[in-house]
């Protein structure tokens, strides 16, 4: 089957002819024509399947074939690399350059974003924060919206978007086409996709929270002191197969440290996090996807929606707390019919939540100890005779400071 029998129009097929598409993927196959009949759709697919063309396609075509004022698409994504993504795309595909798309996403210039509307756009992509901003502003008009799509709508639910999308919801007009894609489709998920559509076709290509069929699994169990040695030794005594790594830390402070680490050891390295201004997000994400650094450093800000080629290794220095970003992370690699390797560096208290990453993949992981970090390696110290330090007196009251929090990216 090719793109012509899917039911769009010969623009769109040429569109797909220059960037090299030429045999329709599964959600392709199966969303293309029932976004073009004006059906709701929810979508469940791996990472890396299309899903983006196979709701762009339908929705360029659709705006071709009449011209009404105002915007008439609106595309929420979770986070800023998304929406550049899917800004990227809509512009590779929309190739008569009718119907104008504006992107407005936090960390950008603002006032360029509202003199870009001033100008008049059909579609915005935008991020929840961002958008609503700029609603405030009275910049911008929703009731003439005709199709809204939520991409990633799992991950805006874990962000903690919800109560935006809400608010973003009650602005909508009740007649429109509503499309909910997402690479996991758990219950609550469900239910939220459900309660914004109408009679949504459901598309699912692939099992619930499996993580991609094409992706190599595997679990160094080590102690916790030994992760960042693991780490050093797979990168450089295997350099010509780790030919461009995608390493996950938990945090932003962890990100920060593994990539000064990796830079000290003559890695070519660059990192993103939520710390990271939006410039520098772009120049690592670039630096990363042209092969001038073979590492990027991320936290799970990265673990959605960026189609960057050519991933060979994703590797979790941090194991997820949650499972259901272990499948957005593995989904970095083995995308568009290539393989790729998983690998996780397990300390011991990272064990119960590989148990149940397994138990929502429904796939059990390869684990290994290598031997050389079995037992961690003490520093030999010194014999020094024993001092003998004086107990402070002990106090009827207990003060205690404030307690630290840590927040994760």
């Amino acid at each position: 089957m090719n793109f012509s029998q899917l039911g769009l129009a010969p623009a769109q097929v040429s569109a797909c002819e220059s960037l090299g598409y030429n045999i329709p993927t599964p959600i392709q196959r199966q969303a293309i024509p029932i976004v073009l009949a004006g059906c709701d759709v929810i979508g469940c697919a791996e990472t890396g399947t299309g899903k983006t063309a196979a709701f762009l396609l339908p929705i360029i075509q659709r705006l071709s074939g009449s011209f009404r004022p105002g915007l008439r698409v609106l595309v929420l994504a979770p986070t800023r690399e998304l929406a550049l993504q899917i800004q990227d795309n809509y512009t590779a595909l929309n190739q008569v350059k009718t119907n104008r798309s504006v992107i407005a996403i936090g960390g950008a210039n603002i006032r360029v974003q509202l003199s870009e509307l001033r100008r008049g756009a059909s579609v915005l992509i935008a991020t929840p924060g961002r958008l609503l901003d700029l609603i405030e502003r009275g910049a911008v008009e929703l009731s003439t919206i005709e199709v809204l799509v939520l991409d990633e709508a799992d991950r805006m639910l874990d962000m903690g978007f919800w109560p935006a999308i809400r608010r973003v919801l009650s602005l909508l007009p009740a007649k429109r086409q509503t499309l909910l894609f997402s690479a996991t489709m758990s219950s609550s998920i469900e239910k939220l996709a459900r309660s914004t559509t109408k009679d949504p076709k459901l598309i699912e290509v692939s099992t619930r929270g499996r993580a991609a069929t094409l992706v190599d699994q595997i679990a160094y169990q080590v102690p916790l002191e030994s992760k960042t040695a693991l780490l050093l030794e797979l990168l450089e005594k295997e350099r010509e197969r780790f030919e461009r790594v995608l390493i996950f830390t938990r945090t932003r402070r962890g990100a920060e440290r593994l990539s000064h680490v990796l830079a000290a050891r003559d890695h070519s390295v660059k990192r993103i996090h939520a710390d990271r201004t939006q410039p520098q997000r772009e120049q690592a994400l670039r630096a990363f996807s042209e092969g001038r650094a073979r590492v990027l450093v991320a936290t799970d800000i990265a673990a959605r929606g960026l189609d960057i080629e050519a991933v060979s290794h994703v590797i979790n220095y941090d194991v997820p707390a949650a499972p259901e970003d272990y499948v957005h992370r593995v989904g970095r690699t083995g995308r568009a019919g290539s393989r790729g390797e998983a690998i996780s560096i397990v300390a011991p208290v990272d064990e119960s939540a590989m148990r149940a990453i397994e138990r929502l993949t429904g796939q059990t992981i390869k684990r290994i100890v290598p031997e050389r970090f079995a037992k961690p390696s003490l520093p030999i110290s010194p014999v020094r005779s024993p001092v003998r330090v004086s107990s402070p007196p002990r106090s009827s009251s207990r003060s205690f400071g404030p307690r630290r929090t840590f927040s994760y990216a």
